[in-house]
């Protein structure tokens, strides 16, 4: 079925669109509950201002995006792999770090329960 120049809402309940292409197409306030997309793929898109609630977004990868002012509430972030990002300004509460391994990443400012980090680490390696 091929809808080019659509120009009116559709409804689709019960239906398999399995391995349907959507391309140059404006889904601006389209709601979708209850959906299958696994293996889904996303390039180019505009998700600003969406909601995502009760998702399992497994072994999903997010790559070359902009999430500034993106909230993460809730959610379990168990395993995850964070590389090359910029979290600069952001702020972590009530989160479980335990086993987390911090890398090669620039600390300047970065405070644990108020005290600067790069004190902590300075104080450390002065001991050692």
């Amino acid at each position: 079925m091929n809808l080019t120049d659509l120009h009116e809402p559709i409804t689709a309940s019960n239906a398999d669109l399995s391995k349907s292409t959507f391309e140059c197409v404006m889904l601006q306030s389209v709601s979708f509950h209850d959906i299958g997309m696994q293996s889904a793929r996303f390039d180019y898109v505009n998700l600003s201002d969406a909601v995502f609630s009760r998702m399992n977004l497994s072994r999903a990868t997010f790559s070359d995006g902009l999430l500034p002012g993106a909230r993460f509430e809730n959610a379990n972030l168990s395993g995850a792999c964070f590389d090359n990002i910029n979290l600069a300004d952001g702020s972590i509460q009530n989160a479980n770090l335990s086993g987390v391994s911090i890398n090669d990443c620039n600390l300047a400012g970065l405070r644990v329960d108020g005290i600067l980090v790069s004190d902590l680490l300075a104080a450390y390696r002065k001991s050692e």
